[in-house]
């Protein structure tokens, strides 16, 4: 009986010391559900001497993209490239950069820095401000559209 009574006393100790070290243990850190590049390789993309890109990567089976590419090619300049990617066209860019979700738009400075980025749908008028904004900072209403955390 003396034994059982000690086992029982060390397995009452040992799950206390585990619960506890349990709830000792630090938040996973937060991770963004789509993970944006933070970094492009520009000799991957069209016009790679330009100071900016504007890459969208899409699909032709995404409703979401439909739309995007005109809003896209319109920032066309001698400063702008701008590109889309269609996943089926050129799948081995959306796996080199681990895109997991469509539609994702990435502007891109001369260094292939990442400074503005949109995942999902967005306006003419969004893409713009922030193109712009990643351009000259502070030139916009509302610098923080698509900002990266």
């Amino acid at each position: 009986m003396g034994r059982l009574a000690i086992g029982a006393a060390i397995l009452v100790v040992v799950l206390a010391v585990a619960f506890l070290m349990r709830r000792r243990r630090p938040e996973a850190p937060p991770r963004d559900v789509y993970p944006v590049p933070r970094q492009l390789d520009r000799a991957d993309f069209p016009r790679p001497d330009t100071p900016w890109l504007v890459a969208l990567f899409s699909s032709t089976v995404c409703e979401s993209c439909r739309g995007l590419p005109a809003k896209v090619h319109a920032l066309e300049s001698e400063a702008v490239a701008t590109c889309e990617i269609e996943a089926s066209e050129r799948g081995d860019l959306h796996r080199r950069y681990q895109i997991s979700a469509i539609p994702m738009t990435l502007v891109a400075d001369p260094d292939g820095v990442v400074r503005r980025a949109f995942v999902g749908s967005f306006t003419s008028t969004d893409l713009w401000a922030a193109v712009a904004d990643a351009r000259a900072p502070g030139s916009t209403p509302e610098p923080s559209i698509g900002e990266l955390d």
